[in-house]
């Protein structure tokens, strides 16, 4: 029984495939849609790999650079690394404060919103590579 019903399913494909009116279509349908799901898998592959290769090598260059290199700044380089540093997070006063660096030694002057700003300015300087030492002018508004 098994036979004969694989026999007619192969035969009902035969017959549908190989019809003289539609046959050739049919066949040239089955083949440009068995490429386009090969080309189909080939591309997210290829995408995965891709995407799997950047990871890696994300990965990679945080390895090798987990410890920043330690350089010489000038003072002007030094106080655009600080200011650039400082001045990334959106709360802090730019306008308000203004950065000096002398043989790293960087002043920080102007007036800070709270005295926790201040006390956050001052540590997140002293972090800074090519800082030796910080200067805190900075002030609260008068009430």
């Amino acid at each position: 029984m098994k036979r004969f019903g694989t026999g007619a399913l192969l035969g009902a494909i035969t017959a549908f495939f190989f019809d003289p009116g539609r046959g050739r279509a049919r066949r040239a349908g089955g083949v440009a849609r068995a490429r386009g799901v090969l080309n189909r898998g080939r591309r997210r592959a290829k995408r995965a790999g891709r995407a799997i290769g950047a990871r890696a090598y994300g990965i990679s260059q945080r390895l090798q650079h987990l410890k920043e290199e330690p350089k010489s700044y000038d003072d002007a380089t030094l106080a655009h690394k600080v200011e650039s540093e400082l001045f990334r997070p959106a709360d802090v006063p730019k306008g308000k404060i203004l950065v000096n660096a002398v043989d790293g030694v960087v002043q920080l002057r102007g007036e800070a919103d709270t005295p926790e700003m201040i006390d956050d300015l001052v540590r997140r300087t002293r972090k800074i590579q090519g800082v030796r030492e910080v200067e805190s002018l900075l002030h609260v508004p008068n009430g």
